[in-house]
Order: C-alpha cells, then sequence, then structure tokens
C-alpha cells in the first residue's frame, strides 16, 4: 500500500510537471486574445506583466507549484474567477454523466458480447458482432447528432439539447453537485425527470459507443471461460447451464471492472465535444473553452485535476481487482 501511495504521488508530481512544461510553449498568446485586436502594444505588454508571462519559465514553474501546495491552482483570464472553485462547480457534472454512462455501456455491452460468446459461430454471435462494429465505428460526438435528430427533431420523445435542465427550470440548489440526487433531496419529482429526460441523450450517446467496446472484451473473455475445462467439468457432472454461465461471469470479472475503470479514465477528458454538443455544464466543455481562448490556469487545472482521479482511479481499480482475485498480486 506505501509503494502504491508512492507511486500515486510521484506520478502526479510528474503530472503536474509536464502539463506546466506543455502549456507553457504552447504557441500563441493570451494576453493578445484579452486585448483584442485594436489593442496597442503597449496595452498587450501590460497584460503580459500582470499575468506574469514575461517571467521567466522556471518562476513561474516555481510560482506555480508554491501555489500549488496551498490548493491555488490560479486564476481563469477571462472569469477572474479561482480555478479551483469552477473545478469544484463543474465536475459534478462531468462525473454524473459519465457514471450513468459507463453502467449502461457496461450493462448493454456485457450483455451483447455474453449472447455473443454463448452462441458463438450462430446467427446471435454474428448479429451482435454487426451492431458491435457499427456502434465502434461511430464517432461519439456523430452519434450524439444522429440522436439529436432522431429523438428531439423527428420523434419527440428526448427533451431539447439545453444542458442539465431545461432553459426555463431552476437548476435544485447544490449539495452534492448531481442533479439526479439534488433534486430528490429537494423533493422536487418534476424537476428530478426533466434531470433524467436531459441526461438520457448524453448519457445513450456515450453508453451506446462504448457497450461496443464492452461487448468485445466480454465476447472474448466469457466466451474463453464457457470453452475452459472447468466449464467442461461443470457439464461433465450435470450442473445446470446456466450455474456454468454464471461461473463463467465470475471468471471474467476481473477483465470487466479492469475496462470499466479505463474507459472511465479516458472519458474524463475524452468527452469535451459530446458536452459541447449537448451544452453541458461540464469540466470537458469548460476546459476546450479554455484551450480555445488559451486560459493557461484553466488548462493546467483540466490536466492536474484528469491526471490525479485518472491515477486514483487506476490506484483503486488494483485494489478492487486484488480482492476479487487474490491470486493477483502487484510486487
Amino acid at each position: 500500500m506505501l509503494a502504491r501511495l508512492g507511486f500515486l504521488v510521484a506520478a502526479l508530481f510528474g503530472v503536474v510537471t509536464l502539463s506546466f512544461l506543455l502549456v507553457s510553449v504552447t504557441p500563441g498568446d493570451p494576453a493578445e486574445l484579452i486585448a483584442g485586436p485594436m489593442a496597442t502594444q503597449d496595452q498587450v505588454e501590460q497584460i503580459r506583466t500582470d499575468l506574469g508571462l514575461d517571467d521567466s519559465l522556471g518562476k513561474r514553474y516555481v510560482d506555480y507549484m508554491t501555489g500549488l501546495a496551498h490548493g491555488d491552482l490560479g486564476t481563469s483570464y477571462f472569469s477572474k474567477r479561482p480555478v479551483t472553485d469552477e473545478i469544484l462547480e463543474k465536475l459534478p457534472a462531468t462525473l454524473e454523466l459519465i457514471l450513468l454512462a459507463v453502467l449502461l455501456a457496461a450493462v448493454l455491452g456485457v450483455a451483447t458480447g455474453a449472447l455473443g460468446a454463448y452462441f458463438r459461430g450462430r446467427w446471435p454471435d454474428r448479429l451482435s458482432r454487426l451492431v458491435t462494429g457499427v456502434f465502434q465505428a461511430i464517432p461519439d460526438f456523430f452519434l450524439g447528432l444522429i440522436l439529436i435528430y432522431t429523438l428531439f427533431f423527428l420523434a419527440g420523445v428526448a427533451p431539447s439539447p439545453t444542458g442539465r435542465v431545461g432553459i426555463l427550470e431552476q437548476a435544485p440548489e447544490k449539495v452534492t453537485g448531481f442533479h439526479t440526487i439534488d433534486s430528490l433531496l429537494a423533493g422536487d419529482l418534476a424537476l428530478f425527470g426533466s434531470v433524467v429526460g436531459h441526461l438520457m441523450l448524453p448519457v445513450l450517446t456515450l453508453g451506446l459507443v462504448y457497450a461496443a467496446y464492452f461487448a468485445k472484451t466480454a465476447r472474448t473473455t466469457i466466451g474463453k471461460s464457457l470453452n475452459s475445462q472447468q466449464a467442461q467439468f461443470a457439464r461433465a457432472l450435470g450442473l445446470p447451464e446456466r450455474t456454468v454461465v454464471r461461473y463463467a461471469f465470475v471468471e471474467s470479472r476481473t477483465t470487466i471492472v479492469t475496462y470499466a475503470g479505463v474507459i472511465f479514465a479516458s472519458l474524463l477528458g475524452g468527452e469535451a465535444i459530446v458536452e459541447r454538443i449537448f451544452s453541458w455544464d461540464g469540466i470537458g466543455r469548460w476546459s476546450l473553452e479554455g484551450i480555445i481562448k488559451l486560459d493557461v490556469p484553466v488548462v493546467q487545472g483540466m490536466v492536474l485535476v484528469a491526471g490525479a482521479l485518472t491515477l486514483i482511479i487506476y490506484t483503486l481499480l488494483d485494489i478492487v481487482i486484488g480482492l476479487l482475485d487474490p491470486r493477483i498480486s502487484h510486487a
């Protein structure tokens, strides 16, 4: 455990340093964007001085690490708000979306993969592979646009992609930051229904795309378990087929749980375009806007948070996998 914590601290330090260096050498001048096209060179230089952009790279790094040690991630160049406050405000929206999307993807993907594994070579397997291949080939943002057009514009069964709640609705009072939980805590079932409705399209978008990856993994691992010597021995003993299938699921759970953790971590910084399409006020959309504006503190804060959460998820994943399968050891 101490070795894992030591690695986590060292890796996090590396992520912070690398993100600072990469953002610092990125082409472009934030001062010119802030000043606007009509500003004089003196005004641009004054903004650059106020932001500390004319300091040496070493001094900026020391100042950044000093602030980081005190929990200060800096202040956004454009909103003038502390980056820490903006992250705490927007992170719950992204986590709520990702958690539900990964849950949906795991359920659909594992069910599809298990169906293909059990009927390997027959028409259910061919159908599942066809569906998996189609959704794996479609970019998530493109599928989101298709769902908006079909389910919202044509069928009218989904609410408009206007964010986490309707345009005329007030978000629930913040307790956890998860609108589904906060609306229930407020006792507002109508608002809860609206929140769930607005979650439907983005969750379905990410869930269908990443269900294809779960399906491929589940088909391989469950299929291998169904054809293993243990499964053949269980059938020879006369055990019901449902028991054999259950054993196959148990034997495959570590691989599926690992894949769920990997997908969850990858979505932390990989669903920004989907958030933008659905006007989702999450950390992905926020960081994308920061990149476009060259808002250096925002970009550094996003990289730091995504890197830290990814490292924490992988560390927890190691622990969970060890609990699920004690045969797996981590030196």
